[in-house]
């Protein structure tokens, strides 16, 4: 095996390389591939964030989720300011290998709103509502 594309017809089991594999991603014009986290626990979807190749190899040698800030033009350790961390339970890249889902353990909630995941928008018929309330803050 050399390439991803080989991957796709390989049986269970078959092996490629990290830095064969990681070469063969399809990042976007700026270096990005979009990174989808999942709690473990839930199976809730959390959050939609981006990765480079330095954000996927800090992640997967430290174990806590490592994204790139776009407005930063950064990477960014989830939870560095908030506390609320990610912990990598495991990596999974789709079979064209332009998206990633992260599984993680997630330590408090997963959007900066404080809501536990980033999706509380919902679409339906011609209006958006929000379906969870930000926490209120504690006095």
């Amino acid at each position: 095996m050399t390439s991803i594309k080989d991957l796709e017809q390989a049986p269970s089991g078959t092996q490629l390389e990290l830095p064969t594999f990681l070469d063969g991603i399809k990042f976007n014009d700026q270096g990005l591939v979009p990174a989808i986290a999942q709690d473990t626990s839930s199976g809730s979807v959390l959050m939609l964030a981006w990765m480079n190749r330095q954000a996927i190899e800090q992640t997967l040698s430290s174990g806590q989720v490592v994204y790139f800030s776009r407005s930063r033009q950064a990477l960014w350790r989830k939870g560095e300011t908030s506390g609320n961390t990610q912990a990598l339970q495991s990596m999974h890249f789709d079979c064209d290998a332009d998206a990633i889902l992260l599984q993680v353990e997630q330590l408090g909630p997963a959007c900066h709103t404080n809501r536990e995941n980033c999706f509380y928008l919902r679409v339906a018929n011609d209006l958006v509502t929000v379906t969870k309330s930000p926490p209120t803050a504690r006095q």
